[in-house]
C-alpha cells in the first residue's frame, strides 16, 4: 500500500534568496507564496503548481556538485528534475535567460527528453518533458 501521494517539497539553501526567487519564477514560473526571517536568515517557499521549493538564504556556504562530491566520496543530490509540458516554450526561455545546457545538449531517454542546467547557487536541475505527456516505463 503507497502512502506517498508526491514529493511535498524540496529544501535548499541558496547564495542569494531574491536572485533565485527570480532565476526560478523566470525559468519556470514559480511564485513566492510565503517568506519570512527566522533567526536572522531569509527563507521562503516557492511555488509552481503542485510543485514547492524552500528557500534558505545562506551566502557563506559552498555547494558541492556531484563531481565534487563524488571525489570525496560523499553523498549528496546529484540533481532534482523538474518536470515541464512545453519543451519549446522552455527552450525559448532558457535561450533568451541564456541558461547553459549542460553534457553537450538534450538528452534522449527512452520515453522522455532532459535537459540538464543548473540555478544560480549551482544546484543541478534535470528539466524532462514525458512522450505524450505521459510518464511511461518499459516492462521488467
Amino acid at each position: 500500500m503507497c502512502l506517498i501521494h508526491s514529493i511535498d517539497h524540496i529544501n535548499l539553501t541558496v547564495n542569494d534568496f531574491r536572485e533565485s526567487a527570480r532565476w526560478y519564477k523566470q525559468a519556470f514560473g514559480f511564485e513566492v507564496v510565503e517568506e519570512a526571517v527566522t533567526d536572522g536568515v531569509l527563507w521562503g517557499i516557492l511555488r509552481a503548481a503542485d510543485c514547492m521549493l524552500c528557500l534558505y538564504e545562506a551566502p557563506d556556504f559552498t555547494l558541492l556538485d556531484r563531481h565534487q562530491l563524488a571525489e570525496h566520496k560523499l553523498h549528496g543530490m546529484a540533481h532534482f528534475g523538474l518536470r515541464i509540458s512545453n519543451p519549446e516554450k522552455w527552450q525559448r526561455i532558457a535561450r533568451e535567460m541564456g541558461i547553459e545546457i549542460l553534457y553537450g545538449g538534450k538528452y534522449r531517454w527512452p520515453h522522455s527528453d532532459s535537459w540538464y542546467i543548473k540555478d544560480p547557487t549551482g544546484y543541478e536541475i534535470e528539466v524532462v518533458h514525458w512522450d505524450k505527456e505521459k510518464i511511461s516505463f518499459d516492462p521488467l
